[in-house]
């Protein structure tokens, strides 16, 4: 009798992918700075960190003396997912390696932009404190007020043709070219592809009158609305 013998199917693969890393660019080699800046950005935007793997940047501190496996602990106790340092020197990519983190090197940004959402999800009510709306590969317009304490978020853009008193982040899933408009802006927090504004950073502008905010390098600007 014979037998025959087919291919068995590879139990693993190993393929090269891209993902959407968050970057946390430290500056202090203090960790109790660094501990209570972080504690009061995760106060206003815990959905920014919390369970999202984080390359950690150290370029700016490079040269400095830093304890890499107390800041890895400093993160982990906040719920942080650390996975590498970037940035490093060798003595600190030294301490990550014992740590058992990864030394991930800065790759070439590309410029090729994102492909537009396919769709838009449209909110025909005011969003209000506590309620939280999401419009996965999409655009999000509203047509109501965003009250304090509630949360809008796009993987596009975001139009608010009413008052934005709560939190807008717009190209959730990275995409730079996403914009936020609301015809009266007086946020707690806007983001565009992770890059965010506290309310205080918007004091400056008239909360009565229209803005657009768009990212700009690394940098979020706002526009007044033409009346």
């Amino acid at each position: 009798m014979e037998r025959q013998l087919g291919m068995s199917t590879p139990s693993l693969e190993l393929k090269g992918s891209s993902f959407t890393l968050s970057v946390l660019h430290i500056h202090s080699q203090d960790l109790s700075v660094i501990a209570a800046e972080l504690d009061a950005k995760l106060a206003q935007a815990p959905q920014f960190f919390i369970g999202a793997p984080l390359v950690v940047n150290l370029s700016t501190i490079a040269e400095q003396p830093l304890d890499i496996l107390g800041l890895k602990e400093l993160l982990t106790a906040r719920k942080l997912v650390i996975v590498g340092i970037t940035g490093a020197s060798k003595e600190q990519n030294d301490q990550a390696k014992l740590a058992g983190l990864a030394q991930i090197k800065q790759g070439k940004q590309s410029h090729t932009p994102p492909p537009p959402p396919i769709q838009t999800k449209i909110v025909k009510q005011n969003v209000r404190s506590g309620q939280q709306i999401y419009a996965k590969n999409s655009d999000l317009i509203v047509f109501g007020t965003v009250g304090n304490g509630a949360e809008v978020i796009a993987d596009g853009s975001i139009h608010i043709y009413g008052k934005l008193r709560g939190k807008a982040m717009a190209g959730a899933a990275g995409n730079s070219h996403s914009v936020i408009i609301a015809h009266s802006l007086d946020a707690e927090l806007v983001s565009i592809a992770g890059q965010y504004w506290l309310s205080e950073n918007l004091q400056q502008h008239d909360s009565a009158q229209g803005a657009c905010i768009s990212l700009s390098g690394e940098s979020l600007k706002i526009e007044s609305l033409p009346l």
